[in-house]
């Protein structure tokens, strides 16, 4: 019968097995300090004492590690892990923390303070930036390890693609000179709800992809003598189906419809992609289409979206080999246009 006793320590347990600490010890973190049979006879004899082993945290303070890393989520949980870009880039920072026996804690960005994790984890891995700002000020004086991805901090390694350049070159692929251009972003506003931009509400441009996306299609246009029409522009706050469809209706419901669209996620431009077809709309020949990430889903959906196809699990990688790395540099990842039948 399994005797379970809260109050049984790593001292009370060798007392009671009448061993030493070290053989308790070694029963549980260094087998090959005992016979298989003495060791099984330890573990038998603590199962039955209701005890798990010597305390981890206690452990952690000795090595001065945890194994732990908190990877630190642009947005909510339930969002970022449903999101498939976002999901992509946690497989495979997992498949590194995993192989080199660490444990990954997944933390929100909109929480209000790394203070509650800061104790135990070994420092950060940070996926875009935090909706919470604060969080960006905190990491910024964090005397942990820091690792950023999609945006930086001063003196912090830090793993991306060069954002301004993919999106000025699918949005080459896209545009000619007579051109009516909508662009819909990601997050390049604070609004939590779709909604067309003001100028001056663009987040801080030191740290958006959005914005340097952006930035991408204007230069973007600017080759072909076009400007961009702020009252064509919309922001969304979350790259989902709902959020990129009330962008669709409205540009649907423009006085005169743009013939090109320009999407900062392919989540977004296969949305609008849906809705224009609904309508009647002939896509590339009414209206053309770009997206950006490359995600699984645009080669199922026909016509086929044109996008820029970066490897978001590898990204993951990268940025859990940095974190290891002793003396990390950052690094900027390579990515590819696809030209598909949107444009």
């Amino acid at each position: 019968m399994l005797l379970k006793n809260k109050s049984h320590t790593l001292r009370s347990v060798a007392d009671k097995l009448n061993v030493s600490t070290a053989t308790i010890s070694n029963a549980f973190n260094r087998p090959d300090q005992l016979s298989k049979v003495k060791r099984e006879e330890i573990l038998f004899a603590c199962k039955q004492l209701g005890y798990l082993g010597p305390n981890k945290a206690a452990q952690s303070l000795r090595r001065g590690r945890s194994g732990i890393i908190a990877l630190v989520l642009a947005d909510s949980i339930d969002y970022m892990i449903s999101d498939p870009v976002a999901s992509s880039f946690i497989r495979g920072v997992s498949e590194i923390v995993k192989d080199n026996g660490s444990h990954l804690l997944l933390f929100s960005g909109s929480s209000p303070s790394i203070n509650s994790v800061i104790d135990f984890v070994d420092g950060f891995i940070c996926y875009g930036t935090p909706r919470n700002t604060a969080l960006f000020q905190e990491l910024e004086r964090c005397p942990k390890k820091v690792i950023t991805v999609d945006f930086e901090i001063p003196e912090r390694a830090s793993v991306g693609i060069n954002n301004h350049q993919a999106a000025y070159e699918i949005a080459l692929q896209a545009l000619s000179p007579d051109d009516t251009v909508a662009i819909v972003g990601l997050r390049i506003t604070n609004a939590e709800k779709t909604s067309k931009i003001i100028e001056t509400d663009f987040v801080d441009v030191a740290t958006s992809v959005g914005f340097q996306r952006y930035k991408g299609y204007q230069d973007a246009m600017a080759k072909h003598g076009l400007q961009i029409d702020t009252s064509l522009v919309w922001s969304v706050p979350e790259s989902t189906q709902a959020y990129a469809k009330q962008a669709a209706e409205e540009i649907l419901n423009e006085p005169k419809l743009p013939n090109t669209i320009l999407c900062m996620s392919d989540l977004i431009a296969l949305s609008i992609l849906k809705e224009l077809l609904s309508a009647g709309v002939k896509i590339p020949e009414q209206v053309k289409i770009v997206g950006f990430d490359g995600i699984e889903e645009t080669k199922r959906y026909h016509p086929i979206l044109s996008t820029v196809y970066q490897n978001s699990t590898e990204k993951g990688r990268m940025a859990a080999h940095l974190f290891n790395s002793k003396d990390p540099k950052s690094l900027l990842l390579d990515y590819q246009i696809f030209c598909g039948e949107s444009c």
